[in-house]
């Protein structure tokens, strides 16, 4: 019931501009959302790790403001060292107004990517955004092979996507949304997570593994030395502000491990959505509050 209740937090605009106009939000908030992403990308890398980073907005209204957000990762990317990843949202790019120009926006943050030595991979959004975001990845696949895709546990079909995507880089994740007919209880989306975790390791692709359970850690880390990977063979993904100890301690072991780094204002549905995943991450959201109070 939490989970949903801050979802549905997520997409209200009163609730929006209490919290993003609160003078106590900001310094929370920074924990967990980068205010400088050149200077947070170069201290995680100078402590071994990797990074993916996301320029926050989505859902745009026209064709103007996705240029603008294909001007803004364009940019990012002189930012970044090689061997990063920038996080695009489709809607960010004119997904609602059409694949077709999604498509084209997204080409044009590939190509320029691919110049600098860093990749690109599609978010997963809202469950009716899927079919679109599925497709677009394949049309780019034909020319920049190493486009990746997010796939979320917690829907149904999540099996079955990752069966089709052989060969390709798959980040798995729990999945921060809402769908009819999802799976809603804890253990069913862990259990989905291992099946389709079970499909990447012993396929031909890439498996990005996005969690912060230690459960699915060792389970990730057991079905790699099964399937015969070692660690270039494979990633670990936790995002920027959780669990930072355990980033860099198996970063230490020698494994690839990335930080999803958010940046930029648009900031509000992003933290709603991590405080939905993980409780805890709420109790400190309002324990920073109180203390400043």
């Amino acid at each position: 019931m939490l989970r949903q209740a801050m979802l549905a937090l997520s997409k209200s605009r009163r609730a929006e501009r209490l919290v993003t106009t609160s003078p106590l939000t900001a310094d929370v908030v920074r924990r967990y959302v980068a205010d400088d992403i050149g200077a947070v990308v170069g201290a995680l890398t100078r402590d071994g790790l990797l990074v993916s980073a996301d320029h926050l907005g989505e859902e745009v209204n026209d064709p103007a403001q996705a240029e603008a957000a294909v001007a803004t990762y364009v940019a990012l990317l002189d930012l970044l060292p090689a061997g990063s990843d920038v996080s695009v949202k489709l809607t960010a790019l004119g997904l609602r107004q059409s694949r077709r120009l999604a498509l084209a926006n997204a080409a044009t943050i590939c190509a320029a990517a691919t110049g600098k030595g860093v990749t690109v991979t599609l978010d997963a959004e809202e469950h009716d955004t899927i079919p679109g975001l599925h497709a677009v990845h394949a049309a780019l696949r034909r020319d920049h092979p190493d486009v990746g895709v997010v796939v979320q546990a917690y829907l149904p079909d999540s099996l079955d996507r990752c069966e089709k995507l052989g060969g390709a880089r798959v980040r798995l994740c729990k999945g921060a949304y809402t769908a009819p007919g999802a799976y809603a209880r804890p253990a069913d989306i862990d259990r989905s997570f291992v099946r389709c975790l079970k499909v990447l390791m012993a396929g031909t692709g890439y498996p990005m593994v996005a969690t912060h359970d230690p459960r699915l850690l060792r389970i990730a880390s057991a079905l790699a030395v099964l399937d015969g990977r070692d660690l270039s063979g494979f990633e670990y993904q936790m995002l920027y502000g959780v669990r930072p100890d355990e980033q860099v301690r198996l970063a230490g072991l020698g494994a690839r491990v990335r930080v999803y780094v958010p940046y930029g204002s648009d900031w509000y549905a992003y933290l709603m959505r991590r405080l939905a995943e993980r409780p805890r991450n709420l109790a400190f959201f309002l324990r920073s509050l109180l203390s400043r109070g």
